[in-house]
């Protein structure tokens, strides 16, 4: 690592445009656009920016007793120096009004500042608690997804499911209807009705037998729900697509909601 510089005061670094590096503790960081630094009092560090692009920053700087607490705290740490969040106006604003009221100097003007100093902090660790919780509800959502494919020729054990991946069933339902709008039942029984299809379109026309290969104890009941989805019964649905083209394939979504919970979804 290059020689570096050493602080003697706290900064928040906040990258808007261009790409960079940053090094401190032996270790190598890459920075992009939305990147937050953190550095440290008596941390050597280096930061710079790409070459042959540049970048865009602000930054402020503190010292104190209430920058110190953040530390003790493991709010921020010199482990983890770098913290992505992306491009927020909120972040920005913050900036632009720490930034006026030390150019300013009004009365009272640290106080102030110190206090928004903090409040931006909140921010940034804000996003990047955001930022971790929703990839982890997106990692929830694909796993329950994969087991739905694994077991698409089965039934769907959402109690099971939940105790495997350690959620409540009432977390796991509202997770996945933040991303699919569906429920994970309502979610099981569309990718069954599009294997359906795909059944039907690869030329199995034993509509028993679909129903039963896929799950559905009533063939009636598979009949009913596919016409329901789709505008069109499974033994009419090949002539559909010739007929009507893609418009068979649309349906309100809405509905679909309505009538999975009338379903017993």
């Amino acid at each position: 690592m290059a020689t570096g510089r050493i602080l003697k005061e706290y900064q928040i670094v906040y990258i808007t445009k261009g790409a960079g590096s940053f090094e401190s503790e032996g270790r190598r960081h890459r920075v992009e656009a939305g990147s937050v630094l953190f550095l440290f009092p008596g941390v050597r560090h280096v930061y710079k920016p790409d070459f042959e692009i540049g970048w865009t920053e602000y930054w402020v700087g503190c010292k104190g007793a209430y920058a110190d607490n953040l530390v003790a705290q493991n709010f921020i740490s010199p482990a983890r120096p770098v913290m992505h969040i992306g491009l927020d106006n909120r972040i920005l604003d913050l900036f632009a009004r720490i930034l006026d009221l030390v150019r300013d100097q009004e009365p009272l003007y640290q106080i102030r500042a110190g206090s928004l100093i903090l409040a931006l902090v909140a921010e940034i660790l804000s996003r990047v608690r955001k930022a971790s919780q929703s990839s982890h509800s997106e990692r929830l959502v694909q796993k329950v997804k994969f087991h739905m494919e694994e077991n698409i020729y089965g039934e769907i054990n959402i109690p099971g499911i939940c105790e495997a991946l350690k959620v409540s069933p009432s977390h796991l339902n509202e997770v996945f209807k933040s991303y699919t709008a569906m429920t994970p039942y309502q979610y099981f029984i569309s990718i069954k009705l599009q294997k359906a299809k795909e059944m039907l379109e690869g030329g199995e026309s034993i509509i028993k037998a679909i129903a039963y290969r896929l799950g559905f104890k009533d063939e009636y009941y598979f009949s009913r729900l596919f016409k329901r989805k789709t505008g069109v019964s499974p033994s009419k649905w090949n002539a559909s697509l010739t007929e009507h083209g893609a418009a068979v394939h649309g349906y309100n979504a809405i509905a679909d909601l309505i009538d999975d919970v009338r379903d017993g979804a």
